[in-house]
């Protein structure tokens, strides 16, 4: 029976090693330890983070797939969605939808206008379609880095998401900035979700990266 117990327990500790945390900010510290009794968080806490977490990789996912059929459910079904172009979050300009008119005009032709363009101030105009894919979904988040609460971009434009959503939890999906471009092309998709009856939706999608 000891064996059996050893044996079981060498298997679980490998199976840990394969599946690491992409989230950067876990609960260990700087050696790699689990912290002590002292920090722990309560399991209510480490509950909302891992549903967060997976929610954020299944959005992730129907964005790469171009799923927005899929995309629709995460929506929360009193507040909609709402998308910012950029870091600086403007409830009453920035493009939102309800569920039912995101579901509505999503597989339709219908232009909106979702903001301007920065340095040249034109105003960008797209499909629902469009815009997820050319924008939102610009670069390939899904290989990115990942943070829960935290801001991993950080360029000249200003950043009010806390602001805006003070009670609300995000998660940042970051593609950091290549050599060639002196690290000036990052791109960071984050999004937001409030809970409604014990479960998460998502209330808003904000792309940032470096303006000029």
């Amino acid at each position: 029976m000891k064996k059996l117990f050893a044996s079981l327990l060498i298997l679980s500790v490998i199976a840990c090693k394969k599946n690491p945390e992409k989230f950067i900010n876990d609960k260990t510290d700087s050696t790699g330890s689990v912290k002590t009794d002292t920090t722990k968080v309560t399991q209510t806490e480490v509950s909302k983070d891992q549903a967060l977490k997976e929610l954020n990789e299944e959005i992730i996912q129907t964005l790469k797939d171009k799923n927005y059929r899929k995309f629709a459910d995460f929506i929360h079904p009193e507040k909609g969605v709402s998308f910012s172009m950029y870091a600086f979050v403007n409830p009453k300009e920035d493009k939102s939808f309800s569920k039912s008119n995101f579901i509505k005009y999503e597989p339709t032709k219908t232009l909106f206008t979702w903001g301007t363009l920065d340095g040249s101030g034109d105003v960008y105009k797209a499909t629902i379609d469009n815009y997820l894919t050319k924008w939102v979904y610009s670069k390939d988040f899904a290989t990115g880095q990942v943070a829960f609460n935290e801001f991993l971009g950080k360029g000249n434009s200003l950043n009010n998401l806390k602001e805006i959503y003070p009670k609300a939890d995000f998660t940042e999906n970051y593609i950091k900035g290549s050599e060639a471009n002196a690290g000036m092309d990052w791109k960071s998709l984050r999004l937001v979700f409030e809970e409604l009856q014990g479960k998460y939706y998502l209330v808003a999608v904000v792309n940032d990266q470096w303006t000029i």
